[in-house]
């Protein structure tokens, strides 16, 4: 996560409201949307399949960084340190348990393994082992302060050795993630597109609408890894922008930094969850609604929870099994 001596400072008292502004809101947006679909995962039974549970976890991870980004108390040394440990610990838990994602994928469609349910106690011990050691390995070189003027941040992080171990037990295993989603993906892409390209060539004419609306949405697949690109890129630069010139802090790197990586939880709620089999759902219970009130919901929604896209969630992984 973005540090608080990383990230402010020589900033100016405005820039660093400003800055503790943009990460309140954008946390509170994250939380939101994350909670989301927490809450639907909960209420709706037919979305408890594996493919989903893992989306649940994202989810989960999410919510609880945005949550201790956003209730910090810089007058309690107790809560800033749980807040820097927790908000480092689950935002490494959220882009490992994309990794997941995309390995389920990989070895259910490519590999054609039916056994990615048995794998579920090894993603524990890997996404949350592997973000506790990092967690504890950078807290042993930070140097803790107590920044009460910075507001709701409460991680410091000083000198030279800090700053590298930073790197190696954060933006290490986010780029590592980053390169393994999108080879995973690119795979399990061209795969489909492969086997979509021959199904059109055999199929009725009268088929083939589907089949190129089915590739069109396996195609969105390949944004996956475009979320953490885009949410830790600005982040990446400004840390290397740090190591170079370190207490010369750029105000609007510094926006797009926090912003961005703030909102990973949004982008993700909505590009790993809000997929056809949650609609679906939910429209499924906006039908039950009293009819004067379903005057006041959108026409089309009936026709949208009925689509069968070929998205996340509606892998063929239960049919395989």
């Amino acid at each position: 996560m973005a540090t608080v001596k990383a990230v402010m400072g020589n900033l100016t008292v405005a820039e660093r409201q400003v800055l503790t502004a943009v990460n309140s809101g954008a946390s509170s947006l994250s939380f939101v949307g994350s909670g989301f679909i927490v809450l639907c995962y909960l209420l709706f039974k037919e979305l408890r399949k594996f493919s989903f549970k893992l989306v649940f976890y994202l989810a989960l991870s999410d919510m609880c960084c945005s949550f201790f980004s956003i209730i910090g108390d810089p007058f309690k040394g107790f809560f800033c340190y749980a807040q820097g440990y927790t908000t480092h610990f689950f935002c490494l838990a959220s882009f490992l348990w994309t990794t997941t994602i995309a390995f389920t994928l990989h070895r259910t469609v490519v590999r054609h393994k039916t056994d990615v349910e048995d794998l579920e106690p090894m993603f524990h011990l890997y996404v949350w082992g592997t973000s506790g050691v990092m967690t504890v390995i950078r807290s042993i070189a930070n140097n803790h302060e107590h920044l009460s003027r910075l507001g709701t941040w409460c991680w410091a992080q000083t000198g030279h050795t800090g700053k590298v171990v930073h790197f190696i037990t954060f933006y290490a295993p986010l780029w590592c993630a980053i390169l393994f989603n999108g080879v995973t993906y690119f795979q399990v892409i061209r795969m489909l597109n492969n086997a979509t390209r021959m199904a059109v060539g055999m199929s009725e004419r009268s088929y083939q609408p589907d089949l190129r609306s089915d590739m069109k949405a396996l195609n969105r697949w390949g944004y996956y890894p475009l979320i953490l690109i885009g949410s830790w890129f600005f982040g990446t630069i400004n840390r290397i922008h740090d190591v170079i010139e370190p207490g010369h802090k750029i105000f609007w790197l510094s926006v797009l930094d926090v912003g961005m990586a703030q909102l990973m939880g949004l982008f993700n709620s909505i590009a790993y969850g809000l997929n056809s089999s949650v609609r679906r759902a939910i429209y499924e219970r906006l039908d039950l609604l009293p009819e004067w009130s379903q005057r006041w919901l959108p026409k089309n929604s009936r026709s949208r929870g009925q689509q069968q896209d070929s998205e996340l969630v509606s892998l063929k992984i239960q049919d395989q099994q």
